[in-house]
């Protein structure tokens, strides 16, 4: 029995949180399985992680398996599929497969970010096969916010799995392709063991408006505006680029182009020939001449980001683009989850100038490129499988796709989370491990866990600041020189209007002068006597217990 071969699923992160996609297909007995990777993305982070640049997955368990992994397959370019690949591809060194488009991206950014990672990369595209050990896959394309989307089909001697990465059903997107409906009714009828489902939108009834609903919004309000019209999106969302630039040329309308991530988006679009038909973009200096009711600016800072084109804007602080009262601006994107805060300080700043302010909330504009609860039903109805594993979501979203596959009839649903090694076949689907599993971080030009990175006590810092103590002793063991108290991050007043370094440097000369001279030759205990003492005086002074660090010296 231990060395019968199964296929077993294992996510590494993107099951119970939205990002930081990856997951890994195994096949074989389970001292020598074969793996295939699926996307490896990443996540942002939040306030609580002061100084992390990115959120990574954590892959030490792939260390292990190095030499059994035999591919890494991207399913397309955004940032939580692809955007950890410079960072982790080194340690793999594996054969990746992706569309052109995605192959662009990467290149891009690889430049961009000065990477030293160069990743040779196999085009694989929708309709495409390859075969890898002992799994075959093919793509299927799909529908979705960014060019060249697709699922996979994954087949193996135990049966066949879907894994649809990101998906919507569209049946008229400004760009292509519409979701394979023929191509997915096909894998039903040849059988499919297990489908791995986004669950993004399970929370959300009926479904998706289509993107020609989006245009046709977003070229209402520009043919309407007075002044000018600036519209914000997600960079990689191409097919709303192309929207706005077609909705700009039919009101007559000249279109900037403003943010340094959506002008490389445009640029490899350009390379594979997704932007044909459109006008040529306006460059920046041309803007200021520019009749106010003949432009509209495409601009990146949807989310709120500080350095976004949109902030500085907002802020005023453009050399040759501004806006101005009776201008308007349209939000063509949703708020993802912790952004909500800085998005609406940009709004009030654009509010404060007079500036109109148009979100999905008021006209339709955006629309997400995940399925609704209506297409859910529609892909199990096409593939019907015998197994359903909620990915892509928090647990509500996940829990919620459970439920919608349960009323649709489906068998089998496993619960499962990141770390755990489902076992797809042969037998019941069930959780028979748990891999090591996480969260590393990208800090500056460095990678490393939590304690590696001294995030914790970074954090603390920010909470209670930092006090340096130096203390030069004698050969009696008596003060050579007056100590040295600096004090950083802390008040500069004390509760009683005392200067606080002053009320500190005390602490430290009654620390030491409390401790006979014979016992001061100790100096661990003097230093660790010093530091209890200042702790404990700025508790008394304000309530809160710094970070200190304390030298003795003796001469």
């Amino acid at each position: 029995m231990a060395n019968q071969e199964e296929l077993v699923f294992l996510p590494l992160g993107g099951v119970g949180e939205i990002g930081m996609n990856l997951a890994l297909y195994g096949y074989g007995a389970p001292e020598k399985r074969q793996w295939i990777m699926v996307d490896c993305g990443v996540t942002f982070p939040g306030p609580e992680l002061p100084g992390v640049d990115l959120v990574l997955p954590d892959i030490r368990y792939l260390a292990s398996q190095r030499q059994n992994l035999k591919a890494m397959i991207i399913t397309h370019a955004h940032e939580d599929h692809y955007g950890a690949m410079n960072d982790l591809w080194p340690g793999l060194n594996v054969p990746v497969y992706a569309s052109p488009f995605t192959a662009g991206m990467l290149e891009a950014k690889r430049d961009y970010e000065g990477s030293r990672a160069d990743i040779p990369v196999t085009i694989f595209k929708a309709g495409d096969r390859i075969t890898v050990g002992p799994f075959e896959i093919e793509a299927v394309g799909v529908n979705h916010s960014i060019p060249e989307p697709m699922s996979l089909v994954i087949r193996t001697p135990l049966g066949n799995v879907v894994h649809t990465g990101d998906w919507k059903i569209d049946h008229a997107p400004s760009l292509g392709p519409v979701t394979d409906e023929a191509r997915f009714r096909a894998l039903g009828d040849e059988g499919v063991l297990a489908l791995m489902c986004d669950s993004t939108n399970a929370l959300r009834e009926g479904i998706s408006p289509s993107e020609e609903e989006v245009s046709e919004g977003l070229r209402k309000i520009i043919e309407e505006a007075e002044g000018r019209v600036a519209i914000t999106t997600f960079s990689s969302n191409v097919g709303r680029i192309r929207s706005v630039a077609q909705a700009a040329e039919a009101a007559g309308r000249e279109v900037l182009l403003l943010g340094s991530s959506l002008k490389r988006v445009v640029d490899v679009a350009r390379d594979i020939g997704i932007m044909e038909g459109l006008k040529p973009f306006i460059a920046e200096d041309e803007y200021g001449y520019i009749p106010r009711d003949k432009v509209v600016v495409i601009l990146t800072g949807s989310q709120g980001e500080p350095r976004a084109a949109l902030a500085k804007i907002a802020r005023d602080e453009m050399r040759n683009v501004a806006l101005a009262s009776g201008d308007t601006v349209v939000f063509s994107s949703r708020t993802i989850p912790g952004n909500e805060k800085a998005i609406i300080e940009i709004k009030n700043g654009l509010i404060e100038q007079g500036i109109k302010v148009v979100t999905d909330s008021d006209a339709l504009v955006h629309v997400s490129g995940h399925p609704r609860r209506n297409e859910l039903l529609k892909m199990y109805e096409w593939t019907r499988p015998q197994i359903l594993v909620p990915v892509h979501g928090e647990a509500a979203h996940l829990t919620a796709q459970a439920e919608l596959g349960a009323s649709a009839g489906i068998k089998t649903i496993p619960r499962v989370r990141n770390g755990d090694i489902l076992r797809l076949a042969p037998g019941p689907a069930e959780v028979i491990d748990e891999a090591p599993h996480g969260r590393i971080f990208k800090d500056g030009k460095l990678i490393g866990d939590f304690d590696e990175m001294g995030i914790g006590d970074r954090r603390k810092l920010s909470f209670v600041g930092h006090v340096s103590v130096n203390i030069l002793l004698d050969n009696r063991y008596d003060f050579l020189t007056d100590p040295d108290v600096v004090a950083f991050g802390l008040p500069e007043f004390d509760d009683e209007g005392e200067d606080m370094e002053d009320t500190l440097y005390d602490a430290v000369l009654g620390a030491v002068e409390s401790i006979p001279r014979a016992r001061r030759k100790d100096l661990d205990m003097l230093r660790e006597a010093v530091r209890r003492a200042v702790r404990a005086a700025a508790n008394e002074a304000w309530g809160k217990k710094p970070v200190v660090t304390v030298f003795v010296t003796r001469l």
